[in-house]
């Protein structure tokens, strides 16, 4: 199902907020941005800038500050945050204000502390629902802390986001996918599913030098995440990002020493899906012939064709066809496709 989604002003706190130093964190080599207080000003003019880039089709606008622990802030730049976010809202130029903050930040309270502002949506950063795996990661809490804040926030009417991180110490595809049923029971209104990479200045880099820890592959990676995309989907739970953002410090190749990064990871797991939707489709059908027609809708071509052509190709070999046509039918709706041969 597609929905549409809010036109983000980010206003990145990298680090800021968080008491604990996790052993996969070097929050400004993920962020791209060095850890500075913003003034006034420069909170301002920022916001300005972004709200020159909102199209016309966009009706939703957010001001979210992410990257750090929001409300792990001292009260008083909590306030001021909120307080000049909520000028624009004022002003008609932004329609709600969203944060992320860690599970245990939430609680009465904190959302007293907040319950006056334009605030729309909170995101959690969960990363496991596995009290072993996040023990091992040093996060500081338990998942117990993350079903409470959920209750807290569903009770305020607050859209909830969770964040989740697989391949962290400790994790394996099974308590992945663990986690993943439990946030399905907690029914959150949305997830994003980021890859544990390996960041040179984390303490999991020290781990990986010394051999004591392997990042998952980036092909089983993106078929785990599949998996829980799909199991998502399944519970009506929509998926709004699946892998890092892209940043020239990632991109570098100093920052990221290893692990299942890939610029197109969202790409990737979509076109892994429509393969298996083309495999299953060919494998079902009885009409015998060299070439295969797959409709699919417009927005979803570059899916059906993968990385490079790679699903043609992979297609094309296991079922021993000589071309395969791919034609856009907006009648069809995103996530599906339809074949004749």
């Amino acid at each position: 199902m597609t929905r549409s989604r809010p036109f983000i002003i980010p206003v990145f706190l990298p680090h800021a907020g968080c008491p604990h130093q996790c052993v996969f964190c070097d929050q400004t080599s993920i962020t791209g941005v060095h850890r500075k207080r913003l003034s006034k000003a420069q909170l301002r003019a920022l916001i300005d800038r972004f709200l020159k880039y909102k199209g016309p089709r966009r009706k939703q606008v957010q001001i979210a500050y992410f990257g750090g622990n929001f409300l792990g802030l001292h009260r008083e730049d909590i306030r001021f945050l909120l307080e000049e976010a909520t000028q624009f809202v004022r002003q008609g130029r932004v329609d709600s204000i969203r944060f992320s903050t860690r599970p245990d930040t939430i609680d009465e309270e904190q959302l007293d502390l907040i319950r006056n502002f334009p605030i729309a949506t909170v995101e959690l950063g969960v990363q496991s629902m596995d009290d072993q795996i996040l023990a091992m990661a040093r996060r500081g809490h338990d998942c117990a802390a993350t079903i409470r804040a959920v209750h807290l926030l569903r009770d305020r009417n607050y859209q909830i986001g969770l964040q989740i991180m697989i391949g962290l110490p400790g994790d394996d595809p099974s308590r992945s996918l663990q986690t993943g049923r439990r946030i399905v029971d907690l029914q959150p209104d949305f997830v994003r599913i980021y890859p544990t990479v390996v960041l040179a200045n984390s303490l999991l880099a020290q781990w990986y030098r010394k051999g004591d820890y392997i990042p998952l592959a980036l092909a089983t990676c993106v078929s785990l995440v599949k998996n829980l995309y799909l199991m998502f989907q399944k519970a009506d739970i929509q998926v709004i990002r699946m892998g890092l953002q892209a940043s020239e410090d990632l991109e570098g190749g100093s920052t990221l020493l290893a692990g299942p990064y890939h610029p197109a990871f969202g790409h990737l797991v979509h076109s892994e899906i429509f393969f298996d939707l083309a495999v299953l489709a060919l494998k079902s059908t009885n009409v015998l012939g060299d070439q295969a027609v797959i409709s699919v809708h417009p927005g979803s071509v570059s899916k059906m064709r993968g990385l490079k052509n790679e699903n043609i190709r992979k297609i094309k070999q296991q079922f021993h066809l000589k071309s395969i046509v791919i034609i856009a039918d907006s009648a069809i709706a995103e996530d599906n496709l339809i074949l004749s041969r």
